[in-house]
């Protein structure tokens, strides 16, 4: 979880991405998977999962044999149903630095997200990117 940022990862760690994009992470059914595999009722409460042909069903309730329905998955309240306004996995542990309160187990949406890559994901808001001068790759 504290990663340095290289010159290929220019991380600062604001946290701003996930404060901003973060509600509307996707797991794959490969996450979800893993999640019910781990027991991570934690992670899997906070998704709504829509299934083919049925209500939408809460990921906490689902097992393994659900996830061959699945049409998309969104993230919800597990308390309310609404959507939520930021991740909240996002974990503030310095005044300006946040991580990832489920870093290992994330989603792949988080994972290959990249915002000084142009095209892609590109964000001209990531604090690195400012400080570098807003210096990007371009994808391979």
């Amino acid at each position: 979880m504290d990663n340095i940022a290289t010159e290929e990862e220019p991380c600062e760690q604001c946290g701003l991405c996930c404060r901003i994009f973060g509600p509307n992470i996707t797991p794959t059914p490969s996450n979800v998977y893993v999640w019910i595999e781990q027991g991570r009722t934690d992670i899997l409460r906070w998704f709504v999962a829509f299934m083919e042909k049925s209500p939408p069903v809460n990921c906490a309730d689902l097992n393994p044999l659900d996830l061959g329905n699945i049409v998309s998955v969104e993230m919800r309240n597990p308390d309310t149903g609404d959507y939520v306004t930021v991740c909240p996995f996002l974990r503030r542990v310095a005044k300006e630095r946040y991580l990832c309160g489920i870093h290992l187990v994330k989603p792949d949406m988080c994972c290959t997200y990249q915002p000084w890559i142009w095209g892609e994901t590109y964000f001209n808001r990531c604090k690195g990117l400012c400080e570098s001068g807003h210096k990007r790759r371009w994808p391979l």
